[in-house]
């Protein structure tokens, strides 16, 4: 068995804890505090399910005729977020999610980022 530390990801609206990183999935635990959210985005390769573990959230996603819709959705939630959907989740109150996803940690298209940044940051 080997045991490696918890890699910690600060991000302007929360944090990341990478708790697995292989070359088949990654699992994240990610922070988002209230009243934050993460920029509207998309991912090229990235396939990612997220469950709300704490909190609630708005989370806006792209429906299956392409249309951007919004739920209020909290604790038990999943989230599917396949390659190329619009996604974004803010944070009603403190929110806690667990991510797991395929390993293309920087696969990240910014559409709109209320911090102004660019892809992969």
């Amino acid at each position: 068995m080997i045991v490696k530390p918890v890699k910690e990801v600060s991000k302007p609206w929360g944090g990341e804890l990478w708790v697995a990183v292989t070359d088949q999935y990654a699992l994240k635990i990610i922070v988002l505090k209230a009243g934050q959210r993460s920029s509207l985005q998309y991912h090229q390769q990235k396939h990612e399910h997220i469950y709300i573990d704490q909190g609630q959230a708005k989370v806006e996603y792209m429906g299956p005729d392409g249309i951007l819709t919004t739920a209020i959705c909290g604790p038990g939630t999943i989230i599917e977020n396949k390659p190329g959907a619009l996604h974004r989740v803010e944070a009603l109150d403190d929110l806690r999610l667990i991510e797991v996803q395929t390993p293309f940690l920087d696969d990240v298209v910014r559409v709109e980022d209320d911090y102004q940044r660019e892809a992969g940051q």
